[in-house]
């Protein structure tokens, strides 16, 4: 991909995540709250009554509507707020474009929420447990699929310090 390319890539995803509208899920407080049947598993995957989700879109618009509470997870609405299961968290990242290199370069992350995430000092990335996450939007998080995690290796320098990758003038240490 040419750097034109590249620039021209970069510039659509992050206008896109600029213009996607998100639901002011920390302002409503609804009276009637439960719990609902799906759980989000430690690989990604979202579950209803123990049947996997067969429409990313489902996923895409419930991502907008989910607001983390310590260690707990809802579904918020005006009218109700719906506890699900969350293994391990609630978004994964399937994958990145890198532009530039060294210290200047940017990593922007497709998240399987339909975010794109510019890692940063705002949206750290981190290896925990020898799993690799990001931070996506209002303390929800993504794990960073292998496929991904390895191109970041390939990218990784290295220094006293151990193992790192740099995005948007930021440092972050890969373990």
């Amino acid at each position: 991909m040419s750097t034109q390319e590249l620039d021209a890539l970069f510039q659509r995803l992050e206008q896109a995540q600029a213009e996607r509208r998100l639901p002011p899920v920390q302002d409503w407080h609804p009276e009637r709250a439960g719990a609902i049947d799906i759980v989000i598993r430690a690989d990604g995957t979202w579950l209803h009554e123990g049947g996997e989700f067969k429409r990313q879109a489902l996923v895409r618009l419930f991502s907008t509507v989910m607001r983390r509470e310590g260690d707990r997870y809802f579904l918020v609405t005006p009218a109700e707020k719906l506890e699900i299961t969350v293994e391990d968290v609630p978004f994964l990242a399937l994958d990145f474009e890198r532009r530039g290199q060294g210290s200047q370069q940017e990593l922007i992350f497709t998240i399987n929420s339909g975010d794109y995430v510019v890692a940063d000092h705002s949206h750290r990335l981190w290896v925990e447990t020898d799993r690799p996450y990001l931070q996506v939007r209002d303390g929800l998080t993504a794990l960073i699929n292998r496929p991904a995690f390895y191109r970041l290796v390939d990218l990784a320098e290295e220094d006293a310090d151990g193992w790192f990758i740099t995005s948007r003038g930021t440092r972050f240490s890969l373990g």
